[in-house]
């Protein structure tokens, strides 16, 4: 008895408090248990928000794994229900529900087997090197880091291979004009020269600090694990992937092959809309849509006083080589030109502004041919790197000026970036703001402990976890 009264003192929900702050600090120890749950089971995800626990390894792709994480969405599910609603603020009712949506809707999309398709031509396994550009390399225990990645990267391949089977075996797959553009992004993972790998580039520099020793082991390591142990993965995966896998790829398009397809896909419509909207409603909202802004465009191009068709305008508008630039660095200069004149802009719409700044970045070479026109990178969570707006420099010529303001506007800011780092910076803010509360809470309880002859065990005080942290962190 007397070990448990120390245990619930060393609680920060221990003393006297109204029951809504109970059901509420319940709520937010739950979101940060399976935030650390999530971040620990997708380490790279992990690494590329700045949380840098899991840095030396990848994720766990086994069917058993796969099979825990869906277990323990389920347990989370019930966890849930045990907090009272009604008993939380209403803020925090938003919380609550935004929460139970996202394990909800994990739980009855499991059984379509989606993880079964590991990846598509705008990223997965094949150009794994990128996850390099998102981290920082500033001590020995960085560098190492990336070096036990490297080294345990067949296993990381093994598994994504096996998925991949047995997406062939249950017909999980994407259509093969998707998949077809895949070979040449593995293609560029084979290379004769280590050092000409995606995955060595954190080694071409090093911080001053670093010894000229650990340097040239760090180097003489990574080249040996590349040639070892990357390429070679890379080299069986290209083997399974054109003489297995793109042959079993469906020679049409659409959800519909896949079992239950049409399940899937109004699955799919529910949670990418965040609606209850059948696919047919959604269907019927878009053919209005499309009559509505055809009826703009028409008007647009009275104004222009061209005299042709809309077939005719859009031609025009596609290929007239006053709306292109003639060359990479041009895009480049022209893209980061066009950010930084919305960027001082922000202020007459906008009072509140993320401090976390961002850059514009060319898309790497090795993905460019086989991606979007741009997209945007979050920043780290712990700061150590800003935002980022990818822009696409592949064939200028297919890059029209007039598609790069609605670009910017929607993938820097005001959309991705201020969106999402504002986010971030609130949710570090707080989080620091809690943890230090909590430790207040938890010395005041030690104090009120040994007072009544209580001994603080550390066990107990980690057991009441860090204090409560934004929803943002509920999930991947």
């Amino acid at each position: 008895m007397r070990w448990l009264i120390c245990l619930l003192l060393l609680s920060p929900l221990a003393t006297a408090q109204p029951t809504s702050t109970n059901a509420a600090g319940a709520l937010h120890a739950l979101f940060e248990r399976t935030w650390d749950y999530e971040m620990e089971q997708h380490p790279t995800r992990a690494s590329s928000l700045g949380d840098r626990r899991w840095n030396d390894r990848w994720g766990d792709d086994s069917p058993a794994a796969v099979e825990a994480r869906h277990q323990h969405d389920q347990e989370v599910l019930k966890e849930l229900a045990t907090i009272r609603r009604a008993e939380l603020p209403p803020a925090e009712q938003i919380n609550y529900d935004l929460f139970k949506r996202q394990y909800e809707m994990r739980v009855e999309g499991h059984r379509f087997h989606w993880y079964l398709v590991a990846l598509n031509q705008r990223g997965g396994i094949q150009t794994a090197d990128e996850l390099g550009d998102a981290l920082r390399f500033t001590t020995l225990k960085d560098y190492d880091d990336w070096l036990a990645r490297l080294r345990a990267f067949p296993t990381s391949m093994d598994q994504t291979i096996a998925l991949m089977r047995q997406g062939i075996r249950e017909r999980v797959l994407l259509p093969r004009i998707i998949m077809q553009r895949i070979p040449g992004q593995i293609e560029k993972q084979i290379v004769v020269d280590a050092e000409k790998s995606g995955f060595y580039k954190p080694f071409a520099r090093f911080p001053r600090d670093l010894s000229a020793a650990d340097r040239e082991r760090l180097s003489a390591a990574a080249r040996t694990a590349i040639s070892e142990q990357v390429v070679p993965a890379y080299r069986k995966f290209r083997d399974f992937f054109s003489k297995e896998y793109l042959p079993a790829c469906f020679d049409q398009v659409g959800v519909w092959q896949i079992p239950h397809g049409d399940k899937y896909y109004a699955f799919a419509v529910r949670q990418f809309t965040t609606t209850d909207l059948t696919p047919q409603q959604v269907h019927d909202i878009g053919v209005k849509e499309v009559a509505r802004i055809r009826g703009e465009m028409e008007a647009i191009k009275a104004q222009t006083g061209f005299q042709g068709s809309m077939p005719e305008f859009f031609k025009f508008l596609r290929t007239d080589p006053q709306f292109y630039y003639k060359t990479p660095e041009e895009l480049f200069a022209a893209y980061k030109v066009m950010a930084k004149t919305v960027d001082p802009n922000l202020v007459k719409v906008f009072r509140t502004l993320p401090r976390t700044p961002y850059g514009v970045e060319a898309i790497p070479a090795v993905a460019a041919p086989d991606t979007t026109a741009a997209y945007y990178r979050q920043p780290a969570g712990d700061g150590s790197r800003a935002g980022t707006y990818f822009v696409n420099l592949y064939q200028p010529e297919s890059r029209p000026k007039w598609e790069m303001t609605v670009l910017t506007l929607h993938e820097s800011v005001p959309g991705h970036h201020l969106q999402i780092a504002l986010a971030t910076g609130r949710q570090v803010r707080r989080e620091g703001i809690s943890r230090r509360g909590a430790a207040q809470r938890r010395a005041a309880a030690r104090r009120a402990g040994a007072q009544r002859g209580c001994v603080a065990g550390g066990e107990a005080e980690d057991a009441s976890g860090p204090g409560p942290v934004t929803h943002a962190r509920g999930g991947a």
